[in-house]
C-alpha cells in the first residue's frame, strides 16, 4: 500500500514537472524587483510569498469563471531564481495531469492583476508577467469634483474682470477730473478778457505800473 502511494506520488511529481518547466506550453515567467519597489522596506522572497503568488494565481482563476475549482495546489512553480524570478502553469483541476490553457490564465491575470500587484505592494512594472500585456491602471479620481473645479475657475475670471473695470473706472473718472482742474487752472492764468469790443491781456495792476495805452494820451493832452 505505501510503495503503491509513493509510486503515486512519483508519477504525480514527474508529471508537474513536465508540465511546469521554462518555455512549456501554457507556461508564463514572472520576474519581481521587490528591492526596487520598496527600497529599505523590501521583504524577502520566500515559500511563504510564493504560497500567496499560488493563492491569488487561483482567486484569480475562479474569480475569472464562476465554475472554475481551481485550488492552490493546481499552480504549480518551477525555476525559482535568488533574483525572484520563475515560471508558473495552472494545471486543469479535473484531470490534474493537463493544464489550463494558456489564453484563459492570461485572461484570469488581466482582470486580477490590480488585485495581485496589491497583494505584494508591487505595480506592472515591478510584478511583470512577461507574456501578458500589462494592463492601464484606472484613472486617480480627484477628490474635488471636476465642475466644482470649472466652475471655481469660472468664477474667479468673472470677479477679476469685474475688479479691472471698476479699478479701470476709477482710474479715468479721476484723470478726467484731473485734465478738467489742469484746464482751468491753465484759463485762470491766460485769461482774456474784452475791452471796448477789442480782446487784450488782463491788465498786470502791480504798483508803478503804467498802461502804454493812457500814458501816450497822458503826454499829448497834459504838455505844455
Amino acid at each position: 500500500m505505501l510503495r503503491a502511494l509513493l509510486l503515486t506520488l512519483s508519477v504525480v511529481a514527474i508529471a508537474h514537472a513536465e508540465l511546469c518547466k521554462p518555455d512549456a506550453q501554457n507556461a508564463f515567467k514572472v520576474r519581481i524587483s521587490i528591492k526596487t519597489a520598496l527600497g529599505d522596506n523590501a521583504y524577502a522572497w520566500d515559500a511563504n510569498e510564493e504560497y500567496l503568488f499560488k493563492a491569488m494565481v487561483a482567486f484569480a482563476m475562479r474569480r475569472y469563471s464562476s465554475k472554475s475549482t481551481t485550488q492552490i495546489s493546481n499552480v504549480l512553480l518551477c525555476n525559482v531564481t535568488d533574483r525572484v524570478s520563475f515560471w508558473f502553469v495552472v494545471t486543469d483541476s479535473s484531470k490534474n495531469v493537463t493544464t489550463v490553457p494558456g489564453s484563459e490564465v492570461e485572461a484570469a491575470i488581466r482582470m486580477n492583476r490590480n488585485r495581485i500587484n496589491n497583494a505584494f505592494l508591487l505595480s506592472d512594472k515591478t510584478l511583470q508577467f512577461l507574456k501578458i500585456t500589462s494592463t492601464l491602471s484606472p484613472p486617480v479620481e480627484p477628490s474635488t469634483p471636476v465642475w466644482l473645479i470649472v466652475f471655481g475657475v469660472v468664477l474667479c475670471l468673472i470677479v477679476a474682470g469685474i475688479v479691472f473695470l471698476i479699478v479701470s473706472g476709477i482710474q479715468k473718472h479721476k484723470k478726467k477730473n484731473k485734465d478738467s482742474t489742469e484746464r482751468e487752472n491753465l484759463e485762470e492764468k491766460v485769461e482774456v478778457t474784452l475791452e471796448n469790443g477789442i480782446p487784450c491781456e488782463a491788465l498786470d495792476l502791480k504798483p508803478g505800473h503804467i498802461n502804454g495805452v493812457f500814458a501816450a494820451d497822458d503826454e499829448r493832452f497834459t504838455s505844455l
